[in-house]
């Protein structure tokens, strides 16, 4: 499934223009982001948790040429799934 296939199933239960599930779709992503964007947790029910996680400053290895570097300290998006689907996937 991708951003169109969520387009068309909002756009199914919507029964407006695919332009505004097309919109509904992007101002649920565009929340999503923004919020982890400021450092919020993001939960949706049945779904699970997205997060930001800081991951610390550290030294890596180029393995064509041996070479060490360093790698900065970022923040990086993380996801937690719900109970819920968990059980539903299995």
């Amino acid at each position: 499934m991708n951003k169109a296939s969520l387009v068309d199933a909002v756009h199914g239960v919507l029964n407006g223009t695919k332009v505004q599930a097309e919109q509904v779709v992007d101002v649920v992503f565009d929340s999503i982001v923004g919020s982890l964007k400021k450092g919020e947790e993001v939960s949706v029910a049945g779904l699970g948790i997205f997060s930001v996680k800081a991951r610390a400053a550290r030294q890596a290895r180029n393995p064509r040429t041996g070479e060490t570097l360093q790698v900065p300290a970022m923040n990086v998006p993380k996801f937690r799934a719900a109970k819920a689907l968990k059980e539903a996937v299995k």
